[in-house]
């Protein structure tokens, strides 16, 4: 499933990030990797969907957040 499925309090597991090179590079620069675990704070269906992962939050296009391949975490 892509990020942009995730549903509200969610918490998923990075497995890809299927984006051009540069983007990629941005990403993994603010530590979203394969590996990282990520909480969907907002994904109303409008917008940009808010997320947190690190410990802390980052507004991600949906365009980006589609591209961000997850699985559900066991947490």
């Amino acid at each position: 499933m892509t990020l942009k499925e995730g549903r509200n309090k969610g918490v998923y597991e990075v497995i890809d990030i299927q984006v051009e090179h540069n983007l990629e590079r941005r990403l993994e620069a603010l530590g979203l990797t394969a590996g990282t675990l990520v909480v969907v704070l907002n994904n109303d269906k409008r917008g940009a969907m808010t997320v947190k992962f690190r410990g802390t939050r980052f507004a991600i296009g949906r365009h980006i957040a589609n591209s961000i391949i997850v699985k559900e975490a066991s947490v």
